[in-house]
């Protein structure tokens, strides 16, 4: 694949640019790391989803081993990323892979599923980011005021445009920040709950661990299912790594190789916290507290005031996650408004901060408006939970579509070798049937009555609502496109050109 980006130039101050105008060059290897890790917020994700995951019939003590096969479909897509990245480092990832493995109507369509999923999670996210900083001071009245948590999550989604809008490094600094409290306060609520656990001073259901917890085959194919649908939603977001690699070292291979680490990165967090977590309270008692079950240990674990640190981890990781949201959707419309695809005011670069302006900005006033309807109007916030739900079906087509687009970009060489047929082809094919299989189950099972948090829509669930009518929106704007873009509509589809699999390595360096 060749790619649209040429050489980097260099501008006033000699600050190496790339063809779209982002700072080439500026982050290593280890921010691609950071980037990829935070954006999946992994003390939120446990707090919120781990609970429920215990509670799907039939899983149980087995949660560890749900996290470790939700996790396979993901290293498998992940593979088919780094691949595609090596092909070409576009920023627009998903958007521009699939435009040339599969055409400009599938790529505009995956460039809309990601920019949806993304603005549908921002609620969540600035939401839980507001409340737990309320709650870390004591303020419970505003963490359960429909004012307070509209004003606290405004001021999120507005300071974290504001830190992606000042350039990469600042953002990938704050990052690094968040992201290691958030770590290291995990690493200790682990070690704590476990010494406990053995020492007899955790709770009266507190379990000891057994090697079954990690065995995914020791439950029914349908609770399996079941627990991946959500197991899903916890490891989304590694792809935000790959997302800055026109600003990245090595951009042909730093990203990509660093998408896979991680996802192992996530999966050992999340096993070995989901195990402590478990261990120390049991089932039921995850199950009671299943709408956040960090913070409802944390007083057990560390006891007042050290409880404080699991609010602190929610809310680092909530916060971050925030901001490593604006900045793939943001580089995703830059992208499309480059390749031609939606107006090119989305593609305007600031001249000194070398950052998207509009498509940043314009990404955090939409979410803004998006978090206060959402939460004004619906104060019990179950439209909220239904839309985390329904996130999972953008995701679950954009991440498959990129595993096909792996496949068939590369078709000609995947024979050429077995590690060739191995990593390109069958396990990025793997994946991207897993995510498809995962997206049919999800809309049978949030077809059902009763199946959300709020009440139906016209006889439809709302999961089904937000979740499949995001996606179907965007086919008439995809149309109207085609007509006002009618150069990118005509593009051809491209084939990978020999050799490229067995390009030498661009080393990535390990600087921040």
């Amino acid at each position: 694949m060749a790619s649209d980006a040429s050489t980097p130039e260099l501008v006033a101050g000699h600050i190496p640019v790339g063809d779209k105008g982002l700072k080439a060059g500026a982050l290593g290897y280890l921010s691609n790391i950071v980037i990829g890790v935070a954006s999946t917020a992994p003390a939120y994700s446990l707090a919120a989803t781990l609970g429920f995951i215990v509670a799907v019939r039939g899983v149980g003590v087995h949660a560890p081993g749900v996290l470790i096969a939700s996790f396979v479909p993901m290293l498998f897509v992940a593979l088919g990323y780094r691949y595609l990245n090596k092909a070409d480092p576009d920023c627009g990832t998903t958007f521009a892979w699939t435009t040339r493995a599969f055409g400009p109507y599938t790529g505009w369509i995956n460039g809309w599923a990601i920019f949806v999923a993304d603005v549908i999670v921002m609620a969540s996210l600035s939401v839980i980011a507001a409340q737990y900083t309320y709650l870390l001071f004591g303020w419970n009245s505003a963490a359960s005021s429909t004012t307070g948590i509209v004003i606290g999550a405004v001021v999120w989604i507005a300071l974290m445009t504001w830190i992606c809008f000042r350039g990469i490094e600042l953002s990938a600094r704050t990052q690094l920040g968040l992201l290691s409290a958030e770590l290291v306060i995990l690493v200790a609520f682990s070690i704590v709950a476990l010494v406990k656990v053995y020492d007899g001073n955790a709770l009266a259901s507190s379990l000891h661990v057994s090697a079954s917890w990690f065995n995914p085959f020791a439950i029914s194919f349908s609770a399996l299912a079941d627990g991946v649908l959500l197991g899903i939603f916890i490891y989304w977001g590694w792809d935000s790594g790959v997302s800055v690699n026109e600003e990245s070292e090595a951009s042909a291979e730093g990203p990509g190789r660093a998408a896979v680490v991680s996802t192992l990165l996530l999966v050992v967090t999340y096993v070995v916290v989901s195990t402590a977590a478990q261990a120390f309270g049991g089932t039921k008692f995850l199950e009671s507290n299943s709408n956040d079950v960090l913070s409802v240990l944390g007083n057990h674990v560390f006891g007042s005031p050290w409880d404080k640190l699991l609010i602190i981890a929610v809310l680092t990781s909530a916060a971050a996650s925030t901001q490593t949201t604006i900045l793939p959707t943001a580089r995703t419309t830059l992208s499309m408004a480059r390749w031609g695809a939606i107006p090119k005011v989305f593609g305007e670069i600031h001249p000194r901060y070398l950052t998207p302006t509009v498509s940043t900005i314009g990404m955090g006033a939409l979410s803004i408006v998006w978090t206060v309807l959402l939460v004004t109007l619906n104060p019990a916030q179950d439209v909220l939970g239904d839309s985390i739900t329904a996130l999972g079906f953008s995701v679950c087509f954009y991440y498959g579509f990129t595993g096909l687009a792996c496949v068939w970009y590369y078709r000609r060489d995947l024979f050429t070798s077995a590690r060739h047929f191995f990593l390109v082809c069958l396990l990025p094919l793997v994946g991207a049937a897993l995510m498809f299989a995962v997206f049919a189950k999800a809309f049978h099972d949030y077809s059902q009555t009763g199946a959300g948090y709020s009440k139906p829509l016209w006889g439809i669930q709302i999961p089904i609502v937000i979740g499949i009518g995001t996606l179907l929106l965007g086919i008439p704007l995809m149309l109207l496109c085609a007509v006002k873009f009618r150069d990118f509509f005509r593009r051809k589809t491209e084939v990978a050109p020999p050799g490229l699999l067995d390009k030498p390595v661009e080393h990535a360096t390990s600087h921040f």
